[in-house]
């Protein structure tokens, strides 16, 4: 039992609704609410099923709207805000305990003698909810209502679809009978929803509520309220200690026993957990409760995206509730998710399934939606793809993988050696990666409004040429490895040295952010020089680090003085006059202040990673990390978000649960554990 809350979280409703769980299916389903029961996002629901995964999500099961009756009194367990304001029925009273029981949320709502505990989960692999319902304690029977309300429409919101089908379902072969279901069918073609239960009865219903109201859509501008269909309500009598499961599923014959569901899930969780302890040295094995959190967070990240090529084929959603998978993303986050958890076998099948999609010597910045057409409009992702198979090798030492991969490396340092989409380019006269034209955004800054691009970055970035000679040196070790030569890799990543050393800006004491833009070297605060001192090459202790000792120091000293917060790192100095303090507004006020002082949690990685490299001292480096253990508390709960507000007291925004921000809290926690003692 962990994150767990008392009444003076669960009843207060302006706390209990900021506080988010999350569960997921590993296919890019999920399910997502908050404590308090309330809906606030286009994205709140019980079944969000992924139709084509790891993609096609749509909102299927939008809530339960639960109520018991006991000792002939009604109790509404359930919480709605309308659109006129008011809140009713106000169920989050009632909750007298939150927690979270691995990943499952679970809530014990009390009322006169009696203890109603209520979980929920997903069945791995399937687009499944389970809600189960446990009578822990009572001198009396309850009688337990739930009213289904759904939907059809895709999770980022619009238009509900619809022309509804509502009909009884009792043919359902499984490990246990159902004794009453309802299909719901929102239009010919569309995917069935189906209702099922353990006992009790069920009964169609055809009732609209409208107007849900959901504040944190109003708050970013991107909708106000909604409508969802009631379909069926269930009936069913609770003994003292007697459970009852509500199933939600795109199947007809999902499994049905509770009881055995549950088991699965805890089961699945708890070998996670096992995988990262097989894994792990003395000193990991005595971590913290949120580390360990943590652990079971980074699978919510990891889903299925077959193919043709790659029917095991697996990818990473970049964050919850709204993205999909971006390379970038999933090539930082890869050695967090899968190596420091200890699961690099995961990591083989998503390193495969994306070295189909190189083109042209890049990796895809973002599968969209439905089978699109991928976009390769970044410069960094197929960099940072050097680094994940690095990592996976290190630990692998899998041979057979790396001599897969290495005809396609060798020709992504061809590509960028010829010239590639965007204008990227090798420029020979000082060995330093130039990127970019005009409209263009290809670093990980990368918004664009209309026209607009808030931070272009044209020219040679100084965490993508970090990245290049951390590329070109992996390539050395490669070759070694597999016996190839590697000399034109070894006077490549002599010649990036030597003109990285422009970077260094000895009148501020800092790096350049970028050189040779149009408007000359860029010498903007930013945290992108960090990676001239984390990644592993770079470091103090290689043979050849980009920066000498002593500047490694003043930049970590530098970053950490202007930039560093307790949940990241600030995308600006705060005395820019760029500079954005809060992350708010319309959805073009929040993308202008994105990347113009937002603090972002994933660097808090490689920050503690270059402190580590360039000061040697873990003790430090740990204690640089813990205070975001705090965090876990609130937003996504036992999760990481990804973003802060810039100024105090950096509350998150943005996604609720995001891949890189926990990936990089757990790759620099299992680094500074090994890291090498005295």
């Amino acid at each position: 039992m962990t994150f767990q809350f008392g009444r003076e979280i669960c009843g207060d409703l302006h706390i209990a609704e900021q506080r988010e769980w999350l569960v997921t299916n590993g296919i890019g389903g999920y399910a997502c609410g908050t404590v308090a029961g309330i809906l606030t996002r286009h994205y709140h629901g019980l079944l969000v099923a992924a139709l084509e995964p790891p993609v096609g999500r749509m909102l299927m099961l939008a809530k339960l709207d639960d109520s018991a009756i006991y000792r002939n009194q009604i109790h509404s367990l359930c919480s709605n805000r309308w659109a006129d304001g008011i809140v009713n029925p106000e169920g989050h009273h009632y909750i007298e305990q939150f927690y979270l029981d691995g990943k499952i949320p679970t809530w014990r709502y009390a009322f006169s003698d009696a203890i109603l505990k209520k979980q929920i989960w997903m069945q791995q692999g399937e687009n499944t909810t389970y809600v189960r319902y446990t009578l822990e304690r009572g001198s009396f029977p309850l009688l337990l209502y739930l009213k289904a309300l759904v939907n059809y429409r895709n999770h980022h919101g619009g238009a509900t679809l619809g022309n509804w089908v509502i009909e009884p379902f009792e043919e359902v072969e499984s490990a246990s009978k159902a004794k009453g279901g309802v299909r719901v069918t929102a239009f010919h073609r569309a995917a069935p929803l189906y209702l099922l239960m353990e006992h009790g009865r069920l009964f169609p219903e055809r009732h609209w509520y409208h107007n849900f109201d959901l504040a944190v859509e109003q708050y970013r501008g991107t909708g106000r309220s909604e409508d969802h269909l009631h379909v069926a309500t269930v009936k069913a009598t609770l003994d003292p200690g007697e459970s009852l499961t509500f199933t939600a599923s795109t199947r007809p014959d999902p499994l049905l026993d509770g009881k055995v569901a549950l088991g699965d899930r805890q089961s699945y969780e708890q070998s996670l957990l096992q995988e990262w302890q097989a894994s792990t040295s003395h000193e990991l094995k005595h971590t913290p409760v949120w580390i360990q959190q943590l652990v079971l967070a980074a699978d919510q990240f990891i889903v299925d995206r077959p193919s043709a090529e790659e029917s095991e084929g697996k990818t990473v959603i970049a964050g919850y509730p709204w993205f999909n998978d971006w390379g970038r993303d999933t090539m930082i986050s890869l050695p967090g998710l899968t190596i420091a958890t200890g699961r690099p076998h995961v990591a083989r099948p998503i390193l495969r399934t994306f070295a189909r999609y190189l083109s042209q010597g890049m990796l895809p910045n973002l599968f969209p939606d439905r089978g699109q057409t991928p976009e390769y409009n970044t410069v960094d992702a197929i960099l940072w793809y050097f680094e994940a198979i690095r990592a996976y090798y290190a630990v692998t030492q899998d041979e057979e993988l790396l001599r897969e991969l290495y005809p396609a490396l060798q020709e992504v340092i061809d590509w960028h050696r010829q010239g590639t989409r965007y204008n990227i380019h090798l420029d020979e006269t000082d060995g330093l990666i130039y990127a970019g034209e005009p409209g263009s955004q290809l670093t990980w800054m990368d918004v664009k409004i209309g026209d607009w691009v808030v931070t272009p970055r044209l020219g040679k970035p100084i965490e993508v040429n970090a990245l290049w000679y951390n590329a070109l040196q992996s390539m050395v070790l490669f070759a070694n490895q597999l016996g190839y030569p590697a000399t034109e890799y070894q006077t490549l990543a002599q010649q990036t040295h030597e003109g990285f050393q422009q970077f260094w800006n000895p009148i501020n004491g800092y790096c350049f952010d970028v050189l040779d833009s149009p408007m000359g070297h860029d010498a903007s605060f930013r945290p992108n020089q960090v990676f001239a001192v984390s990644l592993p090459f770079d470091a103090a202790h290689s043979e050849a680090p980009l920066l000498p000792i002593g500047q490694q120091q003043k930049v970590v000293s530098i970053v950490g003085r202007e930039l560093l917060t307790s949940h990241g790192l600030r995308s600006l100095a705060s005395t820019d006059p760029d500079y954005h303090r809060y992350y708010k507004g319309t959805p073009a006020e929040r993308d202008a202040a994105y990347h113009q002082g937002t603090v972002w949690g994933w660097l808090l990685g490689p920050y503690v990673e270059a402190h580590l490299r360039a000061y040697g001292d873990p003790v430090q480096a740990r204690q640089l990390l813990e205070p975001i253990a705090n965090h876990l508390n609130t937003a996504g709960l036992g999760t990481i978000s990804e973003i802060f507000d810039g100024d105090p007291p950096h509350p998150p925004r943005g996604c609720f649960a995001q891949a890189w921000s926990v990936a990089e809290v757990l790759r620099v926690w299992r680094a500074i554990a090994f890291y090498p003692k005295e």
